[in-house]
């Protein structure tokens, strides 16, 4: 797999590539210079499984407050830089764990140097990003459009701009809203640089539309064994996001841990509320630490047998309800107290 191969790169106390679990990403939606705000939302957001954060550093104000978030919080801080290079030197020199740039819109050569040699001084790994919508002139007519090809030819120059100036402590992040594109450009990279890779589909769209098509994207790139770290990009909360990434990566049997609900569609037969009970599981069950697959279903004619691959079951009807375990049904309930049964046998698990 490739990314057995690939470069380690430590971020904070993280590390990443050659072969290291696969990290999940986010990006705090607050103003960086609001420390109260922006320490909340990393710590919900820690508590939901981020493991690295990524903060816009716009401002001198939003640099200088780094020092302060970094003292309240437990996850790496990825500093995201636009045209000013002077931000990036600031935020690094404020403790950024990495620092997230396009050479391509930093200014020339001696700025992208002023940059790279504060931190190579301070060891702090760069991730070189390119989005297909910041694709070159001159590489959008050699290609005669946006592609594929034209994205990773922008990134692999900007990364070579960096390791001729003796620094390789690099990840690479080539992003597009095309899920087709991203997956092509990520299988042509793979095979030509050995540069951890940091994967996502950008701009994807709401909770609905950007779910689906991260799913998509990030499942035929990472089950290719490409990518680093993930970030599924969600016009919503943001913790929304790592739940989405955290499923994405345990359906794929790239991470174990946590309760995984499967639950029947709805259908002629269900004689309960199954979109309202399974939603509450869901919300119930993910403050739980356990490695177990629970199903939820609709009647108790078929939910047993429906339920017999999953550790747990539960399946509701006509005022009463059922609990399953292996297969096999070991209490019957009144369908108001389903959900309280289900939490006792969850508190007492023991397999």
């Amino acid at each position: 797999m490739y990314r057995d191969n690939t470069k380690v790169v430590k971020i904070g106390k993280c590390v990443i590539g050659g072969g290291n679990p696969i990290l999940i990403q986010s990006m705090t939606n607050t103003h960086t210079e609001d420390v109260e705000a922006t320490v909340a939302q990393i710590k919900a957001l820690t508590k939901a499984g981020c493991e690295i954060i990524r903060c816009t550093v716009p401002t001198k104000e939003a640099a200088l407050a780094i020092k302060e978030i970094k003292k309240q919080i437990e996850i790496p801080l990825v500093a995201d830089i636009h045209f000013d290079y002077k931000m990036a030197i600031m935020a690094m020199e404020n403790g950024a764990d990495k620092i997230r740039i396009n050479p391509g819109n930093i200014g020339g050569t001696d700025k992208i140097k002023a940059v790279v040699d504060v931190a190579k001084e301070r060891n702090i790994p760069i991730r070189v990003g390119v989005n297909s919508g910041s694709l070159e002139k001159e590489l959008i007519e050699k290609y005669g459009g946006v592609t594929a090809e034209g994205i990773v030819e922008s990134a692999l120059d900007k990364v070579k701009i960096i390791e001729d100036l003796g620094y390789d402590n690099l990840v690479v992040s080539i992003k597009s809203s095309d899920v087709m594109m991203c997956v092509k450009a990520h299988e042509l990279i793979a095979k030509q640089t050995n540069h951890p890779l940091h994967v996502g589909i950008t701009e994807s769209g709401t909770i609905f539309s950007g779910s689906i098509k991260s799913s998509i994207g990030l499942g035929l790139i990472l089950n290719q064994g490409i990518g680093d770290t993930i970030r599924v990009s969600l016009t919503d909360d943001p913790v929304r996001e790592i739940e989405a990434a955290k499923l994405i990566l345990k359906t794929l049997g790239l991470r174990k841990g946590g309760i995984e609900v499967v639950s029947c569609p709805t259908c002629g037969r269900t004689r309960i509320n199954l979109i309202d009970l399974a939603g509450k599981v869901e919300k119930m069950v993910s403050g739980y630490d356990l490695d177990l697959k629970l199903a939820v279903m609709g009647c108790v004619v078929n939910g047993p047998g429906e339920a017999k691959e999953a550790d747990l079951g539960i399946a509701g009807g006509d005022g009463c309800g059922v609990l399953i375990k292996h297969g096999e049904i070991i209490k019957k309930v009144p369908e108001e107290e389903l959900l309280d049964t289900l939490r006792y046998e969850l508190d007492n698990w023991n397999e």
